[in-house]
């Protein structure tokens, strides 16, 4: 195991009706001034920013509201929220969504200190040394933005999809209420149940020997997962199944079962240039990308795939050909994708083989990314990508 610091400061308030709550956890943490920011018009019509209007102003704290937040949420909409937030002095954030609407809180807490572009921190142009405070309330368990210090954005004009990370965008707090997400569709269910297993697995897949504990807490969510996606799907008001979910979410990636091991965000990385370009729901793009990525490197470690499948799907360990058994593994996590409902190829996403060029151009790997569970080319990214093009059951 290496060396790691880890800090994870956001406290999570979890559990049915908590958003009523919301007020005083923002006077807490030193809010006076709220923007309010979501998404679509299932927050207003279900009575939840009503809900949380009212906790605010039981606690006297003023607020303003800004809609608007689609999936792969884009810049124009954060330079409107930083224009709003310095014309109303706004001293505090709340998001109430999902990871996108979190994530466009958190380029909108970076933008409003900083005097220059926003998109600056984007594109790696600058370094964020301050932001305002951010709070959640989550109504959607997939992103685990939540929790994380990172935050993605589309910049609208170019379609290229990028991120920043810091602790300083962590939330302060974040409200969990598992009931909030019951209404949610069975597609958009399991688009979360994608994103939240793909953040596991490229923890777990690591070139770091000796992390069993943090192996074997990346293989408690999974199983958490396999097990209770398909229920939610069945049953979507069960609410010990959507609160299993939830939780699983803000763990898979507040890094807790990632410390002390090298960890492969390759698979997003590929993933994000789909969204971008398409539009397509972000955990749909990995439920075609993250299978490929595991056919195309699992020969560097066949033995930590035949973990995976013994231990996460429940193959039967071939001891004379491992790669059978990884194989099968492989085979059995592309199985669970298409079976709650996601594709398992570019043409069901709705993606075009011909743009593969153009896919792989907006990378910018260059000489290749040298970091992650394998070192990728802009010729190994072609292939994943091929691979993806021709997956099948």
């Amino acid at each position: 195991m290496d060396n790691f610091n880890f800090y994870s400061p956001t406290e999570f308030i979890f559990g049915v009706d908590r958003e009523i709550e919301v007020g005083k956890y923002i006077k807490k943490y030193g809010g006076s001034r709220v923007l309010i920011h979501y998404g679509g018009g299932s927050a207003v019509k279900s009575g939840l920013i009503d809900r949380v209007k009212s906790s605010l102003e039981t606690e006297g704290i003023s607020y303003v509201l800004l809609g608007g937040v689609r999936p792969n949420p884009r810049d124009t909409l954060i330079y409107e929220g930083i224009k709003l937030c310095r014309k109303e002095n706004i001293d505090f954030i709340l998001s109430v969504g999902g990871g996108s609407c979190i994530d466009s809180s958190k380029g909108i807490a970076v933008g409003v200190p900083y005097e220059g572009d926003f998109w600056d921190f984007y594109s790696k142009k600058a370094e964020i040394q301050t932001a305002l405070p951010v709070g959640t309330i989550l109504t959607i368990a997939a992103a685990g933005s939540e929790g994380s210090g990172w935050s993605v954005v589309t910049q609208e004009s170019t379609k290229l999809k990028r991120d920043i990370g810091s602790d300083l965008i962590r939330p302060r707090f974040s409200i969990l209420n598992p009931a909030l997400t019951c209404t949610l569709p069975a597609f958009q269910t399991a688009c979360g149940a994608a994103d939240i297993m793909a953040h596991v697995f490229e923890r777990y897949f690591t070139n770091t020997p000796e992390v069993e504990i943090t192996d074997r807490l990346c293989e408690a969510v999974l199983l958490t997962m396999i097990k209770e996606t398909p229920r939610v799907i069945a049953q979507p008001d069960n609410y010990d199944a959507r609160a299993n979910i939830m939780w699983a979410g803000t763990v898979a990636h507040n890094d807790i079962i990632g410390v002390g091991r090298s960890q492969d965000w390759n698979s997003h990385g590929i993933e994000h240039e789909l969204s971008g370009l398409y539009d397509c729901a972000h955990g749909a793009g990995l439920a075609v990308i993250m299978p490929a990525w595991m056919e195309f490197v699992m020969n560097h470690n066949i033995m930590r795939f035949a973990q995976m499948a013994v231990r996460v799907w429940g193959c039967e360990m071939n001891f004379e050909n491992p790669e059978l058994t990884a194989r099968r593994g492989i085979q059995c996590f592309r199985r669970f994708l298409h079976d709650i409902g996601l594709p398992i190829n570019l043409y069901e996403l709705g993606a075009k083989e011909e743009d593969i060029p153009l896919l792989v151009k907006n990378q910018g790997v260059g000489e290749g990314r040298t970091w992650g569970f394998v070192r990728l080319s802009a010729d190994d990214i072609t292939e994943i990508y091929n691979i993806a093009a021709r997956a099948k059951i």
